[in-house]
């Protein structure tokens, strides 16, 4: 193989080849008809990375720019990795390594201090310092049992459109709510507008349902379709991309709006928070049923201080942690993290003892207040060297509702 595992740069010359490199990674082929080409158009040249044999590109990654709300309610500029691919013919030759330790320095270089990405093997990405970090559901929910408690009252109206003349708006409220929930990324305006992703981000077509408060200001939206599988005797599914609305009332009438369409059998929701609270409106709270449940949104960080930094706590407390890092080990250290009524302030220290040892995978995991400290050590993760350590690192760092990520990248 000539020039074997090195890695340059692309330029958006380089766009059609890298394309055609990734997708045969992920079993799917090219296809150049324009509605297949949507989610490529957004891609972010500037920020590939490949390896060539022979002129040919065997093996790709690139990197998004993304907002990540995180604890506190803060906006953290992220890289977004993607199209980490290998072609079946050059695997165990070390270009993933090659591709990701290289990305890891350009992140670095660029001043970013975290990086995330969704996996698509769950065991790959741990050797690379990345943690999972927030948990998707699928619930399904048949309709003739799901009647709430209580009813949601609501002074604004309901209004049906669909993905082509809702995008615009979809993207208004999708922006209050990311900002109001750790966990969730930004969606920036390109992708909207090549619908570059998922749908309901794609302009495949969706029904879209717009809540509108009593002034007429849209404040929440449903993206869904109709599944009809009555020849296979399951019915007919309405099967909902996503409920957002930055308001809880808000969602909840959008559910409600859901349950109650007409000739459908059953409801999915997908990525569903895990402690989403529509399985509590529910009058029968077994009948949101878990389909499928999975890690989603994975975590790197690149500087420890400054992503420690960067994110709110509650309350006051101090901790000393040892933090390995062997895929990148001039980032290991041990790091004071000072937190006094939710402000942080966090510092390499040298010959300090440690309250808490763990791999930054792990810190990435429980970087977003999701996964516990306590839950880390008890599954043999983390170290605990202080007694009530994990405890202390659980009241200053778990929230009190779950991350969530919807999108998909």
């Amino acid at each position: 193989m000539g020039d074997r595992g090195s890695v340059r740069a692309t330029t958006e010359a380089d766009h059609e080849a890298f394309v055609r490199a990734a997708l045969p990674a992920f079993g799917t082929s090219y296809d150049d008809t324009p509605r297949a080409q949507q989610w490529w158009h957004a891609l972010e040249m500037d920020r590939g990375l490949v390896i060539e044999d022979d002129g040919r590109v065997v093996a790709t990654t690139g990197a998004y720019t993304f907002d990540l709300t995180v604890p506190g309610l803060r906006q953290v500029p992220v890289a977004g990795v993607t199209c980490v691919s290998v072609l079946p013919t050059h695997r165990r030759r070390g270009l993933f390594t090659a591709l990701m330790r290289r990305q890891l320095q350009d992140l670095r270089d660029r001043g970013e201090a975290v990086a995330v990405l969704l996996a698509s093997e769950a065991t790959i990405y741990r050797r690379c310092g990345y943690g999972p970090a927030t948990t998707a559901q699928t619930w399904t929910v048949e309709v003739a049992r799901g009647a709430f408690l209580e009813p949601v009252p609501d002074d604004g109206r309901l209004e049906l459109s669909d993905r082509r003349d809702a995008g615009s708006v979809m993207a208004e409220v999708y922006t209050a709510w990311a900002r109001g929930r750790q966990g969730a990324l930004g969606r920036p305006a390109r992708l909207w507008e090549v619908g570059a992703g998922m749908p309901p981000v794609s302009t495949e077509h969706r029904f879209v349902i717009v809540h509108r408060d009593a002034d007429g200001v849209p404040d929440g939206y449903a993206s869904y379709a109709i599944h009809d599988d009555r020849a296979g005797g399951n019915g007919r599914t309405l099967l909902v991309d996503e409920v957002v609305a930055p308001e809880e009332r808000v969602r909840a009438v959008l559910a409600r709006y859901c349950l109650d369409h007409d000739l459908v059998d059953t409801v999915r929701f997908a990525r569903v928070a895990v402690d989403d609270p529509l399985r509590w409106r529910l009058a029968d709270v077994r009948a949101a049923q878990t389909a499928r449940s999975t890690d989603w949104l994975w975590v790197r960080l690149l500087d420890v201080p400054a992503a420690l930094a960067a994110r709110g706590y509650t309350g006051s407390g101090s901790l000393v942690l040892q933090v390995e890092d062997p895929f990148c080990p001039d980032l290991s250290g041990t790091f004071a993290l000072d937190v006094e009524d939710g402000e942080a302030k966090c510092a390499r220290v040298e010959d300090a003892a440690p309250d808490l040892r763990l791999d930054v995978a792990d810190l990435g995991s429980a970087y977003l207040g999701g996964v516990p400290f306590t839950g880390l050590v008890l599954g043999g993760r983390v170290t605990e060297c202080t007694p009530g350590a994990a405890a202390l690192a659980d009241r200053l760092c778990t929230t009190s509702t779950a991350p969530l990520c919807l999108h998909w990248f």
